[in-house]
């Protein structure tokens, strides 16, 4: 009889333990969901066909033993644009390049023949744990196109090269590492958008307010997806707890029927 007892514990703290390391790991699942997610994106994700816009490379730092200290950013050759403008970010220096078009563009009464082809950022720090927002004032945005791709390139301090260049397919599986994409949409269907058909001198006016509204525009998104990941942590904190004392309880219950 005593052996059948001892033979019932055994199972029992088995069935504990068992439990408590499935309801930790459902726990640390869930906590770690958010991060693995974080891409380099582009934000606001849309934009008005034919107009200008503010958006902001959102570049989060996916190591815990790396900075990332250099970004990359070269624009879709098949839709040039003729006007980029990058908004100073403290601690990074900026730098673009231009290249010669094929064929001169006509915007405001003027021959371009030129046209941005590649943005990089050094100089600052992206800490573990932590991301950077790089505002850029684009445009004059296609009318003959639905989005415009980006290729990002994210170096760290350990010198690796994380290459934001895989295209995105309709309904299918997300890559790896997706190149920012920038939607575009028809006027009035765009959120955060900036719509400039004026001349130069006010043009610049409504960039400075542009900027402040996709700046607010970008800090809602975050915080929604920060506070998305934190429900999902505390969620999945919750599970892990359930789980054990669902364990534990079940453990006694056995003991006192052995009894």
């Amino acid at each position: 009889m005593t052996s059948i007892s001892s033979s019932r514990r055994t199972r029992t703290a088995r069935a504990a333990r068992a439990s408590l390391v499935a309801g930790v790991t459902a726990g640390g699942v869930l906590l770690f969901a958010g991060p693995a997610f974080a891409h380099v994106s582009v934000q606001p994700g849309t934009a008005e066909k034919g107009g200008y816009s503010t958006i902001a490379l959102k570049v989060p730092n996916e190591k815990d033993n790396a900075s990332t200290v250099k970004l990359e950013l070269t624009l879709d050759p098949k839709h040039p644009l003729v006007s980029v403008m990058p908004q100073a970010v403290p601690g990074w220096d900026v730098k673009v390049e231009k290249t010669k078009l094929d064929k001169p563009v006509q915007m405001h009464g003027k021959s371009i023949d030129e046209a941005v082809s590649k943005v990089t950022w050094t100089g600052g720090k992206i800490e573990p744990g932590q991301f950077q927002q790089f505002p850029l004032s684009v445009g004059q945005l296609p009318t003959d196109a639905d989005e415009l791709v980006f290729k990002a390139l994210q170096t760290y301090s350990d010198d690796d090269v994380v290459r934001w260049i895989d295209p995105s397919k309709p309904g299918g599986e997300e890559p790896e590492h997706p190149a920012p994409v920038l939607k575009l949409v028809a006027k009035g269907a765009a959120a955060g958008g900036d719509d400039h058909h004026h001349d130069d001198a006010k043009g610049d006016s409504d960039k400075g307010d542009s900027d402040k509204k996709v700046t607010a525009t970008a800090e809602k998104s975050d915080g929604g997806s920060d506070s998305t990941a934190r429900a999902l942590g505390i969620a999945g904190i919750v599970v892990g707890v359930v789980g054990a004392a669902v364990g534990v309880l079940a453990g006694r219950r056995r003991r006192d029927t052995a009894a």
